[in-house]
């Protein structure tokens, strides 16, 4: 597939993301809160996660923002659920290392649509729009 082929299907997906997010709305039964925002874009995220014996067992997200903002918090609700805070504080370490230029260690864990953000690292005025919901996400774990 050709990288202009490539940047497009990235585009649809990060479009698909904004348009019809996955996971929006409240998590039933307790759950730690955390609201975030990035006030050079705008971007506002309230983030809901249900944690039980070391694993995330829901997440979900409310806000608005930019469209990177909240497709990345799309993704993310979806990447991290029932996965072990272990592994969600690693997919976010790798995230971040993604956001700098890296590359993503696909052999180890599933990162799914996640890979489509790899582009926003090309505009940095735009990583913390991407970075909003997993700093939202590594907050409440460990505050769990």
């Amino acid at each position: 597939m050709s990288l202009n082929n490539l940047d497009q299907l990235y585009r649809t997906v990060i479009m698909d993301h904004y348009k019809n997010p996955r996971n929006r709305g409240v998590v039933a039964g307790d759950a730690v809160t955390i609201d975030m925002n990035n006030p050079t874009c705008g971007d506002r995220i309230q983030l809901q996660l249900q944690v039980e014996d070391g694993t995330v067992k829901d997440a979900k997200f409310d806000g608005e923002g930019c469209s990177i903002s909240m497709s990345s918090a799309s993704m993310m609700t979806q990447a991290v659920k029932g996965k072990k805070v272990s592994e969600v504080l690693e997919m976010s370490h790798q995230f971040s290392d993604m956001m700098l230029g890296k590359e993503l260690d696909t052999d180890e864990l599933e990162f799914g649509d996640i890979e489509a953000l790899q582009g926003v690292s090309k505009f940095p005025a735009r990583i913390k729009c991407a970075t909003l919901a997993w700093k939202a996400m590594e907050k409440g774990v460990r505050e769990e």
